[in-house]
């Protein structure tokens, strides 16, 4: 939803990098696949704690996790550019988003950036907010847009926190995951206002539906 205001404006951003991938014969399941294991290599960094090595190498996890987030945005580009939108492109997406937010999470949690217990919240959650988007769009309403924190939101927000962790703890030198703590606790509200967005925004959608003009 966020994003949302922005696409007209990053529009030209996003047209160059799909037309050198057009050009270039890319396929949308290609660059879903990149994207995945970009995320892995992202999760791998976080994993052996690179936040917390000397500045100058601490740059990888931050920018593969962008560049993972570009590359979701890339694939749907090529996608309707080359009128190869497929059922099973849209499946294979989605699949591969719920396994890149889950290694992601595990990286951070190997990290010991989070717990265990919050690490799984935001995975359930993460999770959550894309079966209500499905399963209402199974139904025939449209989600796209609907909620604070789509997965565009989360993976920004989650490089964004990188960055922040990376300058606190080279300024602090603080041991405790202070900032991380406070970090996953607002992201974890943050996605269950987003459930109940959609939650809500279906369940009124579906009662029009239901209730006889």
């Amino acid at each position: 939803m966020v994003l949302n205001k922005f696409r007209e404006a990053a529009q030209n951003l996003i047209d160059g990098p799909v037309d050198f991938f057009v050009r270039h014969n890319f396929s949308p399941n290609l660059l879903s696949l990149i994207g995945f294991l970009l995320s892995v290599s992202a999760a791998i960094f976080l994993a052996f704690d690179f936040l917390h090595y000397p500045l100058y190498i601490t740059w990888p996890p931050a920018l593969l996790l962008f560049l993972s987030g570009a590359f979701d945005v890339f694939d749907g580009g090529v996608a309707r550019k080359t009128n190869s939108v497929s059922q099973f492109g849209a499946f294979l997406d989605s699949n591969i988003d719920r396994l890149s937010d889950a290694v992601v999470y595990l990286g951070l949690i190997y990290g010991e950036y989070i717990t265990y217990f919050e690490g799984y919240i935001c995975f359930f959650l993460s999770l959550m907010i894309s079966y209500v988007r499905s399963r209402a769009e199974n139904e025939g309403v449209k989600m796209h847009g609907v909620g604070f924190m789509e997965r565009a939101e989360r993976v920004l927000f989650i490089f964004f926190a990188l960055i922040l962790e990376v300058w606190i703890y080279f300024f602090t030198l603080d041991q405790n995951r202070t900032f991380f703590f406070i970090f996953i606790w607002c992201f974890i509200a943050l996605l269950i206002i987003t459930f109940l967005q959609r939650i809500i925004f279906a369940y009124k959608e579906l009662k029009k539906v239901e209730t006889p003009e």
